[in-house]
């Protein structure tokens, strides 16, 4: 799913784009990579980064019974509901640093007229038949890194800043719907006790 949430974030970014700056292109890639001979494709594009993955803690007791009444009721252990830190870099350099700054406010005047996402409302109209991506919703809020994170982050991603935007991207439910055990619904309790 976490593939899939990225993914739909290319998409939905690269279409606006397309309005305000038709020359401007949106991979997803590793951005640690810019400095070596793997970072080809990075020069000259907005880059996606997930940069880190935490459990949003307080959606982890969740109960393991679904009741399907009047049939039966199903074990399944609870989704793991995670957050995702996302940088966006854009990464031009020397007499194009300008369309840097340009292109890292289109990224947030994007997330700040469309912060919630789903499959359902997807402009490209990417409806697969599979639950979990008809159930893909997340949102994304701003994420301010202090001086002592930016320096951690950058140095963590062996490079030189460049300009970029960190947002965090909120609740991607990920399951296997693997069912433990199925049971019939107690449908009422003798005591054995009369009165």
């Amino acid at each position: 799913m976490i593939d899939a949430a990225i993914a739909l974030l290319q998409q939905e970014l690269q279409n606006y784009l397309t309005i305000k700056d038709a020359t401007a292109t949106v991979v997803v890639d590793n951005i640690g990579l810019l400095e070596t001979p793997n970072g080809d494709n990075l020069p000259n594009n907005i880059i996606i980064s997930v940069v880190n993955v935490e459990e949003e803690s307080t959606l982890k007791n969740q109960p393991a019974i679904k009741r399907n009444p009047p049939f039966n009721v199903t074990y399944e252990n609870p989704p793991v509901f995670l957050n995702l830190y996302v940088l966006f870099t854009s990464n031009y350099w020397g007499d194009k640093y300008i369309f840097a700054l340009k292109r890292i406010s289109y990224v947030v005047q994007f997330l700040q007229s469309k912060n919630s996402f789903s499959y359902g409302s997807s402009v490209t109209g990417a409806i697969d038949a599979d639950p979990d991506l008809l159930d893909l919703k997340f949102t994304m809020e701003i994420y301010t890194l202090t001086f002592e994170q930016l320096n951690h982050l950058w140095g963590s991603l062996g490079g030189r800043q460049i300009p970029f935007v960190m947002y965090k991207l909120r609740l991607v439910a990920i399951t296997e719907r693997k069912r433990l055990r199925e049971v019939p619904p107690v449908l009422g309790v003798e005591t054995g006790i009369t009165g």
